[in-house]
């Protein structure tokens, strides 16, 4: 039986001051491999700074089908609803 390399998740910053955006995934046999290869595939023209690898098996997302019952209860929580805070100008990207 033939051995796959694990799957990695690619997250790159393009500029600084912005956050990591996912960007892809791709198979390597360690970190430096995947951090190479995603350098590699993602970032040929220059679009990042920065570059997270991360094993996908790390990884733990909510699902689609729990949105409402995951999600629900944060609408009765008006304070944390970012539109009750003034953004000085100064404060870029948000």
């Amino acid at each position: 039986m033939k051995a796959e390399w694990p799957l990695w998740e690619v997250f790159v910053r393009s500029k600084a001051g912005l956050h990591h955006q996912h960007v892809g995934s791709l198979h390597a046999a360690d970190e430096q491999m995947a951090l190479e290869n995603a350098r590699d595939v993602y970032t040929r023209r220059q679009e990042g700074i920065s570059i997270w690898v991360v094993k996908s098996e790390y990884i733990t997302a909510s699902s689609p089908e729990e949105q409402s019952s995951f999600f629900d209860p944060a609408e009765d929580k008006v304070y944390r609803h970012p539109t009750f805070y003034d953004i000085p100008d100064e404060v870029k990207h948000m």
